[in-house]
This record gives C-alpha cells, structure tokens and sequence, in this order.
C-alpha cells in the first residue's frame, strides 16, 4: 500500500497546529482523532510582563533566554503596542542570546536579533548547564516563559549569582470544548487508537489529568498497545517519568514526528498466513493480500483475539470479553458475520461446532 498508515488511527493532543498535524497524518492514509489538550492564551492582563519590560530597559539584560518563538513574536508585538519595541530591541541587541530551539531562533532573527548558541537537546536543563558553565555571577538573564513558571531554573540560575527577570507572555489554558479530550481518554484506555500525539509536555500532564480514575488504565495501554509518540525528548519526560517507552524523532519537528510515527506503527502489526491468505492486523482494519479492510471495532475485536493463537479455537464465551460491557453471545455471532463479510476472504474464520471459532491456519 502507498498509504504507510492506512488502517491505523491516531490521537493529536496539539492545538495551535492541530491542522497542520492532522493534513501529514491523513495524507499518509492514518485516520486522525482530533483532541487539543491545552490551548495557548495571550495574558489578559499584560500588567505583569509590561513591568518585566520596563525591568529589561531599566536593567538590559546580559543574557537572553529565549524559550519559544510565538512567546518572543508576542513579547516583541505587545512592546510595539507600548510604543517601546525600538529601546527593547536595542536592549536585548547587546545580549548574550540563547534560544532554546529553531522556532525562538527564528523569532529572534525576524526581529533582527542575533541568538549566539541552542541546546542541541532544546531542553532549559542544557541551557542552565551551558550557561552556569560560561558564568552568570552579577549577570541579568531575561528568562522567556512558555505558558507556564520554570522555577528550578530560575532557582538554578540565581543559586549562580544571576538576578533573573522573567518574562510573561502566554499561558496554557483548558481546551475551550474538552468533550474531545475526555473521549481520546477513553479511546487511549480502550486501546482504541493505535498512537497519540503529544507536542508540548503540558499536554501529557493534562491529559493525564483529564483521565482522572482511568490514570492508569491510560498509562498502561500507552506501555503496551498505544504507541506515544513525542515531537522531542523535553516533550517526552512526563512519559518517560511515569515508565512509558516514547518514540520521537532525533529533531523536534512535526514533518520528522510524522516519520518516526510512520517507521514504527507498521512495526507492531501482526501478520500471518491463514487459509492461503497473507493477513496483517492494522489498528481499525485489516490487510489481506496487501489491500486494506476497514473494520469496525467489534469485528475487529475478535479478529485480535483469534490472531493472538491463530489454529486455537476460541469459544462464544471467550469472545464475548473481547466486546463491549452488555454484549451477549448473540452479538459474538453477528460481530464474527461483519468480520467475515469485511475480510471479504470467508474461509478465514472458521466455524468449529458447539465449540467456537479459530482462524483456519491450514
């Protein structure tokens, strides 16, 4: 197939480019479950980051930390609005500048500025060791915030000898319509979705926090059956602190995020050979011969539980767990029906009488 991700489906908890995301997922076949976890909110009150402005003019700044390239786009706007972006550019000219990834680079060097060193980790951990390393005792760091307060940075540096002005600019807020999020909860915990998308830390905190009691449940379908998968390793720590293997690419970019997502979930799929048929299990559908089946989730319940021991024969009983609560035998029979009809291969589910079903292997 042409389409690497054809059959899979997967959860994008971005929101300011959701869209963007989602068009290089659907392109490569995957079905895309939109689900913003956060949202990103200019400050309603910009009283607070005018009086750190007004602090950098006062004081200009040795160095500059610049985190994130919407936050200085919005700090360098709202001191145009001020009438004061002219002196805060010639401010933060004579600063030493770091930006913590491409996207703060290239704010920085829209506003004719000149950043002298990144983290190649593009995490503040590489920033504050780089530059405690170079020295900050008597220095004044303009520190860019990114939606929330880095406090052990802040500690870390001032422990160094540094005065630190911080600089306000957005924060994270809930998604204004959080109906999706709660249902990626309960398609990650019903292993339902065969990835999630995650490109800011916040977003994994707050999607844990929306999945309340599921917690768990949620953490232990992202160990196994859910792949999680982060645009960069500063995105991945909440993951990887709670034990969930991460897959994320080597440079934190959505177009690189994609391509690690297309080299892996094709990974974790099942093929095998039954009644002469080459079948590969895809999160909703089913490969047979190298074209796609889509499935609906009953279906392709039973269609898992059968593949896990193919020959092994499976009885009503056992199948009815694999559905829904409030399923009877009944439902067992019409959803192995629907299975063999969107095979569109029927000697592949083999009725074995009074007994159950199994995937004839012979």
């Amino acid at each position: 197939m042409r389409e690497e991700l054809a059959g899979f489906t997967i959860g994008v908890t971005a929101d300011r480019r959701r869209d963007e995301l989602a068009a290089l997922l659907q392109r490569r076949g995957a079905r895309v479950v939109l689900a913003p976890a956060l949202r990103i909110v200019p400050l309603a009150d910009d009283t607070e980051l005018r009086e750190a402005t007004r602090a950098c003019l006062e004081r200009p700044p040795d160095i500059l930390m610049a985190n994130t390239g919407i936050g200085m786009r919005g700090w360098l706007e709202a001191a145009e609005g001020w009438g004061l972006a002219e002196p805060l550019r010639g401010v933060l000219g004579d600063a030493y500048v770091v930006a913590r990834g491409p996207k703060a680079r290239g704010a920085i060097r829209a506003a004719g500025l000149y950043d002298q060193w990144s983290p190649a980790s593009e995490s503040c951990d590489e920033v504050v060791d780089h530059l405690r390393q170079r020295g900050v005792s008597g220095q004044v760091i303009a520190m860019q915030l990114h939606g929330e307060r880095q406090p052990e940075c802040t500690r870390a540096l001032e422990e160094a000898g540094a005065t630190v002005i911080e600089i306000p600019v957005y924060r994270w807020a809930p998604p204004t319509d959080p109906a999706p999020l709660h249902r990626l909860v309960d398609l990650v915990a019903g292993r339902l979705v065969d990835a999630v998308t995650f490109t800011s830390a916040p977003a994994v905190e707050a999607l844990l926090r929306a999945a309340g009691d599921r917690t768990d449940a949620v953490l232990d379908a992202l160990r196994s059956d859910v792949l999680a998968s982060c645009v960069g390793q500063v995105t991945a720590e909440p993951l990887v602190r709670r034990g969930v293997p991460v897959s994320a690419p080597s440079r934190a970019r959505l177009g690189a995020l994609v391509r690690t997502i297309v080299d892996e979930l094709p990974r974790r799929t099942v093929t095998i050979k039954v009644a002469g048929h080459l079948l590969t299990l895809r999160g909703h559908a089913a490969v047979v011969d190298g074209e796609l089946r889509p499935l609906a989730p009953a279906p392709m319940a039973v269609l898992r539980a059968l593949a896990q021991t193919p020959g092994r024969v499976l009885s009503r009983t056992a199948l009815l767990r694999t559905l829904p609560r409030g399923a009877d035998e009944h439902a067992v029979e019409m959803a192995v029906a629907r299975l063999r009809a969107g095979l569109k291969a029927p000697r592949v589910v083999q009725t074995v009488v009074k007994r159950g079903y199994r995937l004839r292997v012979d």
